[in-house]
């Protein structure tokens, strides 16, 4: 199939709990991609196919799958909710051109949908809203719509309304149509009728038609002039307005229904087709150069230009390792032989398949706008470009963030050594957030990544999929460290001995930075009396040192640096002796700037029933937690706080038990702040012991 008009590639996503893959199963079934349903709760769900999965009942990886409806293609993904596997809701959306962002109808807009939609919003994808699970106790359509516009900062554009609440929801209101869709009990999603709108609804309905035509004809001069004249807009005139709306995202068209209870998916189908975009109405993704600067030139979505392809995820399964790709422009074809722009190596394409969750079926082509996966690519990783050899290109790279936690880990056994590098290096060519490194004082490896649940889920693979039994250590901080005043300080190194020696002398300024900007150099130098071409040895010596501080060897963040005179000699000065020399001068110096420590800060959204309130606040600030906000809810209060890392390992278990296991909570990182005094030494105390222990 090649009219591309006819594709739809959309991702589902929401906070976790919010029934994403319950919709996603749905979806598959009433497509007839599948034929018996699977539920989340029983582990049988299609795209929920990792043994972790199934028995946490969450989603950890995006999984892919394609069906079919109203004979246009759907290329769909279903991405995690957890904000500790956000890096996969994060690709999925840089390859897709829509989404569905499903809101539990009880819980409302949670701190992950919160995450979700700023990264929908970067990313420009145009949604969908569904507002799911109305069936359930405390549900509130009205609510959750408020709550898009207040936290969101979005505008949700309503299109159905709930006919009946909780256990009394039997269907909803077509709000263009004036269409009542009713279902039966037998869970069925074909069993309904299309009906007159109950009589107590009527009213609301034109109250929201009215809203929905004057919003949508915005859009469009001609239509407004008519509508204003008084003269009857069709539906396919309305429905024209939607759409161009929703991929401007002005607006964003809301449904409602229960997933579980297959009431309402029909309508969401319907939306995705008539108000998603096909891959040639998004904007083209820009191309860059090989620092990752835009070079002005789109990848237009075409089969007539050049090959350009995005792989932008790895997978390791039964059959070999599968390079998920989308392919922005041209033909990719089975034989092919394809650049990948960052290593600067062709590849051949060998197996190309079209996925449905962990089964596959071979095909021998692909074509712009379609979403498949490659077999057996050796040296592609994530974020990399594939392009035809005679047009090389990069498309916008993907950025990760980097990890707030670590633990070491040791095989129980000698032979568990070789089996779990391999394993590893798998893993990471899966998952960007994921880092590891080797401590080579202890010999130690040590895991990072964005969260103990991330963690605990690796450890967890490697023990099950790869066979690996490890010895845990517990979870360490990523500390950092920076500098509180400015100095100016000059340092000389000077060797003689034998032969040639080593001259260089700097002048410099050191400073704390804008936070959040690393490290900076800059030179001032008039007069040649450091020459120009020492320059960048003397800033590789400075930025070589970031690494590792003077307090506790923790990573140096937010420096500046400023050379401003310098001396050299004739014969003995070099690169290499200017290098030492500014290596030196960053021992002699962070000490006097008043070096400080600084620990990575959490944002916490804790949900708590009434009666814990007290109990959960008073224990935050146990923690040295800073409360930012209390939102009540219809089943308990949310409670927003600012909260050190290092005092939130464990908290499930302590949470669990305050409120009867009924709180739940979820953190990300937010940003780096300094250390109180007495934790600072405690901590630098620790590190430097471990070290010690090390030699």
């Amino acid at each position: 199939m090649s009219d591309l008009s006819k594709y739809r590639n959309i991702g589902i996503f929401a906070h976790v709990d919010a029934g994403k893959t319950t919709s996603t199963e749905r979806i598959l079934k009433l497509t007839g991609k599948i034929h018996r349903t699977g539920e989340v709760h029983d582990g049988a769900a299609t795209t929920d196919f990792m043994e972790q999965e199934q028995e946490r009942g969450i989603t950890i990886q995006s999984a892919a799958t394609t069906c079919f409806w109203d004979d246009h293609r759907l290329n769909i993904i279903d991405t995690p909710g957890h904000v500790d596997f956000t890096v996969e809701v994060y690709r999925s959306l840089k390859v897709l051109d829509g989404g569905v962002g499903v809101f539990c109808g009880s819980g409302g807009v949670e701190p992950q949908s919160e995450t979700n939609w700023r990264y929908a919003n970067e990313s420009e994808v145009a949604r969908i809203i569904f507002v799911n699970k109305l069936d359930r106790l405390g549900a509130d359509f009205y609510r959750v719509v408020g709550q898009v516009k207040k936290v969101l900062g979005a505008n949700p554009l309503v299109m159905t309304l709930p006919i009946g609440e909780e256990d009394e929801f039997t269907g909803v209101v077509d709000v263009l149509t004036k269409k009542a869709y009713i279902w039966d009990d037998s869970g069925l999603p074909e069993n309904y009728e299309v009906t007159d709108v109950p009589a107590d609804l009527v009213e609301k309905t034109e109250e929201y038609y009215e809203q929905l035509i004057e919003t949508a004809v915005e859009q469009d001069d001609d239509l407004m002039m008519k509508y204003m004249e008084g003269e009857e807009l069709t539906i396919d005139e309305i429905k024209s307005c939607i759409r161009k709306g929703t991929i401007a995202l002005d607006f964003f068209p809301t449904y409602c229904g229960s997933a579980f209870k297959n009431k309402g998916i029909q309508l969401i189908l319907n939306a995705v087709v008539d108000y998603l975009p096909n891959p040639t109405e998004v904007e083209p993704q820009p191309l860059t150069d090989e620092e990752g600067n835009e070079t002005g030139e789109k990848a237009i979505v075409s089969t007539e230009e050049p090959l350009r392809a995005l792989a932008f995820k790895i997978m390791d399964d039964r059959f070999g390792a599968l390079t998920f790709v989308r392919v922005y422009s041209g033909v990719l074809e089975k034989g092919m032989t394809v650049l990948n722009s960052f290593t600067g190596k062709t590849e051949r394409i060998g197996r190309m398949v079209e996925m449905h969750a962990n089964d596959r079926s071979e095909i021998d082509r692909a074509q712009a706008g379609d979403i498949i996966a490659v077999v057996g690519m050796k040296n592609v990783q994530t974020g990399h470009t594939l392009c035809d050899p005679k047009h090389p290109c990069t498309l916008e790279p993907m950025v990760f963030p980097d990890p707030v936690i670590s633990i070491a880990v040791k095989p129980k056994d000698k032979g568990g050594t070789e089996k779990m590098g391999i394993a590893i290096g798998k893993m990471v060519a899966e998952d960007p957030s994921f880092q590891v490194e080797t401590d080579e004082d202890s010999g130690e490896t040590i895991l990072k990544g964005m969260g103990e649940l991330h963690l605990d889920v690796k450890v967890d693979i490697l023990k099950r999929t790869y066979a690996v039994e490890l010895e845990v250590g517990q979870p360490q901080v990523a500390y950092r460290e920076t500098i509180t005043k400015a100095i100016e300080d000059s340092y000389t190194h000077k060797k003689q001995s034998g032969g040639s020696g080593q001259f260089g002398k700097i002048d410099y300024r050191i400073k704390p930075a804008e936070p959040g900007t690393g490290f900076n150099f800059k030179s001032s130098v008039v007069g040649g009396n450091v020459p120009k071409e020492f320059f960048p040895a003397i800033e590789k010596g400075f930025k070589s040192m970031m690494d590792s501080g003077t307090l506790a060897g923790f990573p140096v963040l937010d420096v500046e640096i400023e050379l401003y005179d310098g001396g050299y000699h004739a014969v003995d000065s070099s690169a290499i002796a200017f290098e030492i020399a500014a290596k030196g001068a960053f021992r002699q110096s962070i000490p006097k700037a008043g070096a400080q420590l600084l620990e990575p800060i959490m944002k916490v959204d804790v949900f708590t029933p009434e009666d814990h309130v007290g109990d959960v606040i008073g224990d935050l600030n146990r923690r040295r937690g800073m409360i930012k906000d209390q939102e009540p809810g219809t089943t308990g209060v949310r409670i927003k706080a600012d909260v050190p890392l290092a005092e939130m390992f464990g908290y499930i278990g302590q949470l669990r038990t305050m409120t009867s296991g009924r709180g739940q909570f979820s953190m990300e990182f937010s940003h780096y702040l300094p250390c109180p005094t007495n934790v600072a030494e405690e901590v630098i105390a620790a590190e430097k012991a471990r070290q010690a222990a090390k030699k």
